[in-house]
């Protein structure tokens, strides 16, 4: 990249950082520019679109809501001027749904209710994506989630649904095929949050189990937020599994798998990409090794251009990417090309929701940095892939793409 490219993207940048500064929680009132955060307002002749990014930001999941949210900025940051051109200000509205269902309805009304709004990124999590989506669908604003995998959120026939990875039943199935071709199990212990994409994955992990004649020796449900899961783990010594499968998150799975062997349990643990976070590691310890996990993004760092494209992003930002910064970023990026191809189609005027919902759903064959989108009917992304990681030495390292 050329100094002065540099340069630009530094300015451009900036302001958009400065545009989203002081960004208020979902529960304020979009009051003139507040939506974005308080920022300034639109240039002299331009028109104002906003774009709604909705994960959490605060709680147990952030390290998810907040990576994505990185991800999302900068790819915003890059084609910021490409719109300009054209005579239009795109802008941010952050909102914050702490990965809870009530505060992501919340803050899908917050965003239905601004005019601006015509798509949102987002969301992040599926317990909190299913009953938002209930609100975007009823005032037809399109949706682009980065992460959130429960088949049931396109399951339900939403034409503004979209997310650009892989579903439970794809990441559960092939999860599961992975554990009893490369790990050997024959026995297993399947827990989960009682969430919806916890229990969700570790359902379609049983199916395939018992399926492929791997023995599943209890399906149990634990309390998400508590500290001590000793009662659940006190049933998996006195069945002895082959392994332990966690459907939920790294707070719960790293108190869950470090209890576990302190008790003696020496088997693999397994989980779905909600075990993907270096907090994982913080709270499990050693613990962790040998703890293996599904993922929808594979690893950036496998190639020269993904290389590149993480140092730029450091050296932009100034922040280390995490993992869901990637998808933050192609899941932004789908949706600028679905409302530039909006902007087109009405003739270089401000499209209304329906067409740039529109636009988005025709997406298909969308080289994004890191994935290839295309969406079927559904919503769900043709190119979606699965991907194997596990901890070892407090590290996290890549197995490559699982297949069927």
């Amino acid at each position: 990249m050329k100094k002065q490219t540099k340069i630009a993207l530094l300015s451009t940048m900036f302001a958009v950082t400065a545009a989203l500064s002081g960004c208020g929680q979902a529960a304020k009132a979009p009051e003139g520019n507040a939506s974005t955060g308080g920022g300034e307002q639109a240039a002299a002749g331009d028109q104002k679109i906003v774009i709604g990014s909705v994960g959490p930001l605060s709680g147990s999941a952030s390290d998810y809501g907040s990576t994505a949210l990185q991800g999302e900025e900068y790819a915003l940051a890059q084609k910021a001027e490409d719109f300009k051109k054209l005579g239009f200000t795109v802008e941010l509205s952050k909102q914050d749904d702490q990965a809870d269902p009530k505060q992501g309805v919340a803050s899908a009304e917050m965003l239905i209710s601004d005019p601006n709004v015509l798509a949102v990124v987002g969301h992040v999590t599926t317990g909190s994506s299913i009953p938002a989506a209930a609100k975007y669908d009823e005032a037809g604003l399109v949706m682009v989630s980065p992460s959130s995998t429960g088949s049931n959120l396109t399951d339900a026939g939403k034409k503004v649904v979209h997310r650009i990875c892989a579903r439970d039943d794809q990441q559960g199935t092939k999860a599961a095929i992975y554990a009893k071709n490369q790990l050997g199990v024959k026995t297993a212990f399947l827990i989960h949050d009682k969430g919806a994409y916890g229990q969700g994955l570790a359902e379609q992990v049983k199916k395939q189990f018992e399926k492929d004649g791997v023995q599943v020796l209890a399906f149990e449900g634990v309390t998400a937020g508590e500290k001590d899961y000793s009662a659940i783990v006190n049933q998996v010594v006195a069945k002895n599994p082959d392994m332990i499968y966690f459907g939920g998150y790294y707070a719960e799975a790293g108190i869950i798998v470090k209890q576990a062997r302190e008790k003696g349990f020496k088997g693999p643990f397994m989980g779905g990409d909600g075990l993907d976070s270096a907090d994982m590691l913080k709270i499990a310890g050693d613990a962790a090794n040998n703890v293996v996990f599904t993922s929808t993004v594979g690893d950036l760092s496998g190639s020269d251009e993904g290389k590149k494209w993480i140092a730029d992003f450091e050296k932009a930002t100034g922040k280390k990417v995490g993992i869901f910064t990637s998808f933050g970023y192609d899941a932004m990026n789908v949706t600028l090309n679905g409302l530039m191809e909006a902007i087109k189609a009405n003739g270089g005027k401000k499209p209304s929701r329906e067409q740039v919902l529109d636009a988005i759903h025709k997406t298909s064959d969308f080289q994004g940095q890191f994935v290839k989108v295309s969406f079927d009917e559904k919503g769900d992304n043709k190119f979606a892939q699965v991907f194997a990681y596990k901890y070892d030495n407090n590290n996290k390292v890549f197995i490559g793409e699982v297949k069927e």
